[in-house]
């Protein structure tokens, strides 16, 4: 009893806390907890009239039907691929970018740049989408200069071998200013007297950068990657938006992924919701286990985990 008055004692003391927090958990239950209801569809042969629990229980049919389609594995491989892709070359730059705008000690320069960089993050994937069609389309800004000098004209947003580094160039522009203000605060963070004792030993700004800026930036780097690799699975490690809004049949082979293969399997094929909630299942059960493999990995060498 006396454990209890205690926890309630806590929560009293802290209330207001709790209610700024509680918009932010009800979130969570409403739109994170309630929908996991829904895996039991992964199990079942889903009937409209029959509801969720009236459908008839199928075991692991449903598994074992997407794993012998082509198209799934072929989305599987994309995903992949581009999760990958995405580690290699989004996830270091943002971190180059905050390590040379620390140095630029002009405030107002350092501002411009920061807006600069960071104004892309607040356009919608919509609105990208546009801007590269109006650009690469068949009918964009690109060809009309090619045509213009006589060279053929082209069209990248229908070419396979070029689309997934469309997909990396533009994420890269959009989101780097994001993850470059994060590292930005984490390097505010840093004890100033550090950078002057550094500097009165005759440090230079580069062994200042390497010695004191970059460890003591390598726990939220740590962090951020763990994420990343968590999220691999999950719009190839992006966002569904960004490769629905600018993918079509000519480039499903390079770039359909698995977020989009379970849409256009739910809502434009119409087949059945218990096979698009397995694969939904199947993606996140891999994400959790990296997630935890990249945790534990991280903490046996010696880094800052997740928990």
């Amino acid at each position: 009893m006396s454990r209890h008055n205690g926890v309630w004692k806590r929560v009293v003391e802290h209330k207001y806390l709790y209610v700024l927090v509680s918009p932010l958990l009800v979130f969570y239950v409403l739109f994170e907890y309630m929908p996991l209801y829904g895996l039991m569809l992964a199990f079942k042969e889903f009937n409209f009239a029959k509801g969720i629990w009236g459908s008839e229980w199928v075991g692991l049919a449903n598994f074992r039907e997407i794993f012998r389609l082509d198209d799934f594995w072929t989305a599987f491989r994309n995903t992949i691929i581009i999760a990958v892709g995405r580690l290699l070359i989004e996830f270091p730059v943002p971190i180059v970018v905050a390590l040379l705008l620390n140095e630029v000690r002009r405030a107002g320069l350092k501002k411009f740049y920061q807006v600069v960089y960071t104004f892309p993050h607040f356009l919608s994937w919509v609105i990208v989408s546009g801007i590269l069609v109006n650009f690469l389309g068949s009918f964009g800004v690109l060809n009309q200069l090619l045509e213009l000098i006589g060279l053929e004209k082209t069209n990248l947003l229908v070419q396979p071998d070029t689309f997934r580094g469309l997909l990396y160039g533009s994420s890269l522009w959009k989101d780097m200013g994001w993850g470059t203000i994060i590292y930005l605060a984490a390097i505010a963070g840093i004890n100033p007297t550090l950078y002057e004792a550094a500097s009165i030993d005759g440090a230079g700004r580069w062994q200042q950068m390497l010695h004191i800026t970059w460890p003591s930036l390598r726990s939220t780097v740590v962090i951020l990657f763990i994420l990343q690799i968590g999220n691999t699975m999950s719009s190839g490690g992006g966002g569904f938006d960004q490769i629905f809004n600018l993918y079509n049949p000519a480039v499903y082979e390079k770039a359909d992924i698995l977020d989009t293969y379970v849409y256009r399997r739910t809502f434009s094929i119409g087949e059945s919701y218990g096979t698009s909630t397995a694969v939904g299942l199947f993606k996140s059960v891999i994400n959790f286990t990296l997630l935890i493999s990249a945790n534990r990995l991280a903490k046996r060498m010696g880094q800052e985990g997740l928990y």
